[in-house]
């Protein structure tokens, strides 16, 4: 039996909600989307959302981890195509694995697996979200930005 969407369109504080709780969520994966000199990066990442930030783990030598020591700017995708939250983030903070204490163990917590195990140059970025946006189907277009320059609209 085929998918049928749920048409209702969201309130913004509704789709705010539901983008936390999708951010929040247990094993979550991400698509992450970082450039430098033209060229796009895409990957997919474990995420996990920590005092409204979203960090990820990574390689230091990695090509998104040094796209955005460059550029600072990434974006992120996070559920399916009919249920998508979208961040243009910046990074924040780079933090080596083994000094990253409460960051960490959030990560570890969220993710379902630890870097800090990884050794070698493995580190957490933590990104900042300056937009985020959230919609289902085509009638949630309008108005699914539910974060502008770092505030919640809503």
């Amino acid at each position: 039996m085929a998918h049928m969407p749920d048409l209702t369109i969201r309130p913004t504080a509704q789709r705010k909600a539901d983008a936390l709780a999708r951010l929040s969520t247990r094993h979550q994966d991400a698509w992450v989307a970082t450039a430098d000199g033209g060229a796009a990066h895409l990957v997919p990442l474990s995420i996990a959302w920590v005092d409204e930030r979203l960090v990820i783990a990574l390689d230091g030598t990695s090509v998104t981890a040094r796209n955005l020591a460059a550029t600072v700017r990434a974006r992120v995708a996070v559920g399916p195509t009919r249920d998508v939250v979208v961040a243009d983030v910046v990074l924040e903070a780079t933090l080596p694995v083994a000094d990253a204490g409460e960051v960490g163990e959030a990560y570890a917590a969220q993710a379902d697996w630890d870097p800090r195990a990884s050794g070698g140059t493995y580190q957490y970025l933590v990104l900042a979200p300056r937009r985020i946006q959230a919609w289902r189907e085509a009638d949630e277009i309008a108005g699914r930005t539910i974060m502008r320059d770092g505030a919640w609209v809503v």
